[in-house]
């Protein structure tokens, strides 16, 4: 990893001290929420988009390659980036992939057998590996997103040590961890029996391992949206939904929720499908516009329907 310090930083157009580029919306909110005005970020991926198939275009690649620090997941989940992200680190870009850094659950949470390896889940094939493989969805645990907004505060150093990085990391840890104990409250009203998932693909695992909830099937297997159920895996969803008496199924904004609909339609007419902001940030208007506002709209969506 090429490490920078202030003077060779790049002079962004804007004026600020050096350019950051970042992969998903999610991360791009945690890093504005910590850089300011101090850098030019961009983010590669839109609002609402999938990630784990977004392709950047070769006008993102470029920029990509001329950054001074580029803020990738990693674990899987830009799919579409893997290789990109790998020839700009062998060609000296600071690449930093946050998730393998935050103690990650296995695939299936942490009542899964074994632990994931995050140096296999680097691997090109390992998005549609769903053996041992690492949940990359960190961010949906604000307590590991608080981490991360440290860890982010000393690679910034690393690039600039003119400014104090790490109190405004740490304001912004104390938001998320505020927000973290009203999600606690919310999400502690649920009856206990009720606090059973299923949901489209594994997005959840972080927040069922947090709040004491528990992820019992998923329509997609795995933690990302390229895999493809079988007729037989989806029977089965159904008899796992039948045998619980789980009423919900929970979809995400970023997949059309078609499968989701047939599953729930195959189990009766008493369950119903709702749609949570897990992969993306949502538009403008929808109170998923940032990281803390998505953890607190999806928390509102489970309690309501829940309870």
């Amino acid at each position: 990893m090429t490490l920078l310090t202030g003077a060779c930083a790049n002079q962004g157009d804007d004026g600020s001290r050096f350019s950051i580029v970042v992969t998903s919306t999610v991360w791009g909110d945690v890093v504005e929420n910590i850089v300011g005005d101090d850098a030019a970020v961009e983010v590669l991926f839109p609002a609402g988009v999938d990630p784990h198939e977004y392709q950047a275009s070769s006008q993102q690649i470029a920029t990509l390659n001329q950054a001074d620090l580029v803020v990738a997941n990693g674990l899987g989940l830009e799919a579409g980036l893997v290789s990109v992200l790998e020839a700009a680190e062998s060609d000296g870009v600071n690449v930093f992939e946050v998730a393998a850094l935050l103690d990650p659950l296995p695939l299936g949470g942490s009542e899964a057998s074994g632990e994931c390896d995050p140096d296999q889940a680097q691997d090109h094939g390992a998005e549609v590996d769903h053996s041992g493989g690492c949940d990359p969805h960190v961010w949906m645990d604000p307590g590991r997103v608080a981490d991360a907004s440290r860890l982010l505060a000393d690679e910034l150093t690393r690039i600039d040590a003119t400014v104090d990085w790490r109190t405004r990391a740490d304001d912004y840890a104390a938001e998320l961890l505020a927000a973290d104990e009203e999600i606690g409250a919310l999400l502690g009203t649920v009856p206990v029996e009720n606090r059973r998932l299923v949901t489209n693909h594994d997005t959840l695992g972080y927040l069922a391992d947090r709040y004491g909830y528990e992820v019992i099937g998923t329509v997609m297997p795995g933690g990302s949206t390229l895999s493809d159920p079988s007729s037989e895996d989806l029977a089965r969803l159904v008899d796992v939904i039948r045998q619980a008496g789980v009423n919900v199924v929970f979809a995400e904004t970023i997949e059309p929720a078609a499968l989701a609909e047939a599953v729930a339609a195959e189990v009766g007419e008493t369950v119903q499908v709702i749609e949570l902001h897990t992969d993306s940030l949502g538009e403008a208007g929808t109170g998923a516009d940032s990281l803390i506002g998505l953890l607190m709209t999806n928390a509102e969506s489970i309690a309501a329907a829940l309870r």
